[in-house]
């Protein structure tokens, strides 16, 4: 089906200061404020205000002196694309029928503002489109008509997967390829978990589906053939599609990315930061065990899907194209070079977990990597 043009309604010109809720997890708590991108509304007179766009490392060799970076940026922009979140969690928290997702888009900072496009299934169409509208009233938007159905396979699954060749200091970077029992997929860079200072490896979580006992261990395949056991499940984000794995003492995750050359984690982008990268038209970056290094464009952020599972996933980021990911990439980062760090490196996005198959519509999707922090306190 082709995209269908929803209609388009006032924004709003009001700005308001966003409260986050206090994350705790497993007794250790990040508070209002701190580590979760929140963006205060400041000197909205003066026509700006200052927003967090990332959480970096005042000393990059120190992956827990995480601190927050700021920016200012216009205050109708601002307004608006935080209205924008608000009706976009709205919708998915009313319950319309055919709903199947959105995303917030938002504008260019000369031409300030922010649209949401909207999913909706084919066989409710018509009837749904005149809810949203009703409910979709402060901020443009579009509709797109998507008939569900069974993902396809991508036409670069023929593509070998990439593996380590060797390891140095028993360092695994994200990028390579790991696998359970026969399925396949890409490391993360290390996932920290401050609530118990545990450095972990991470996955896609459906890498995992089969027999309840292959669900426990994590392994890595190297070019000769040969595997490694890497450790055990720690923790199962099924909605988020993570799984983290604690290291079994012979290999430990690195804070890093398997390219030409190695690139160095050095934070992650807040939500407000991916917005600030859609408004300059900036682009991100992935390298998959599969399909290798690709780049593309912020389709929208703060994503909800709905049509996989049995509930909906928040925190989700489009980006790139649907033939720059097949299967074994799940579980691999999107990100983009840190342009302020004097040392190089690069700050994480977020996860890339799949690929759309539907007509109309074509990026790739995951959870983003702020999501992962408000709920569970995780970092890169």
């Amino acid at each position: 089906m082709v995209p269908a043009n929803g209609g388009r309604g006032s924004r709003s010109g009001s700005g308001r200061r966003e409260f986050l809720r206090t994350v705790a997890t497993s007794g250790y708590a990040i508070g209002v404020a701190t580590f979760l991108g929140v963006e205060d509304f400041l000197g909205a007179g003066s026509g700006d205000v200052s927003i967090v766009t990332a959480l970096v490392r005042s000393d990059p060799d120190d992956p827990w002196s995480i601190e927050q970076r700021t920016k200012r940026v216009p205050a109708d922009w601002y307004a608006a694309v935080t209205k924008a979140f608000e009706i976009n969690d709205l919708l998915a928290r009313t319950g319309v029928t055919g709903y199947l997702g959105s995303a917030v888009v938002p504008g260019e900072y000369r031409n300030p503002g922010a649209s949401i496009t909207v999913d909706v299934s084919v066989r409710d169409f018509d009837q749904t489109v005149d809810l949203i509208e009703s409910l979709v009233n402060e901020v443009s938007f579009h509709v797109n008509a998507v008939a569900q159905g069974t993902a396809s396979s991508s036409d670069r699954e023929g593509r070998p997967f990439r593996h380590l060749s060797h390891v140095e200091d028993g360092r695994i970077p994200g990028g390579v390829t790991c696998q359970v029992e026969t399925s396949r997929a890409t490391l993360t860079p290390t996932l920290y978990d401050p609530s118990t200072s545990q450095t972990l490896f991470a996955t896609a979580s459906h890498t995992f589906e089969g027999p309840s006992p292959a669900r426990g261990e994590l392994s890595l395949l190297f070019e000769n053939g040969q595997k490694a056991p890497l450790g055990h499940v720690k923790a199962d984000h099924t909605v988020e599609d993570v799984v983290t794995v604690a290291p079994n003492g012979t290999f430990r995750p690195d804070s890093a990315i398997d390219g030409f050359p190695m690139k160095r984690v050095r934070g992650q982008f807040t939500r407000m930061g991916l917005a600030d990268l859609a408004a300059r038209g900036k682009s991100l970056e992935k390298v998959g065990a599969r399909t290798g290094r690709t780049t593309g464009r912020i389709e929208g952020i703060d994503a909800i899907t709905c049509l996989t599972g049995d509930t909906c996933r928040h925190g989700q980021l489009r980006w790139g194209d649907e033939r720059d990911m097949a299967d074994g990439d799940s579980g691999s980062v999107s990100y983009r070079w840190d342009s302020d760090a004097q040392d190089g490196g690069v700050l994480v996005a977020g996860f890339n977990n799949a690929r759309t198959w539907w007509p109309g519509q074509n990026y790739i999707w995951g959870t983003a990597a702020y999501l992962l922090t408000e709920r569970y306190g995780y970092h890169f």
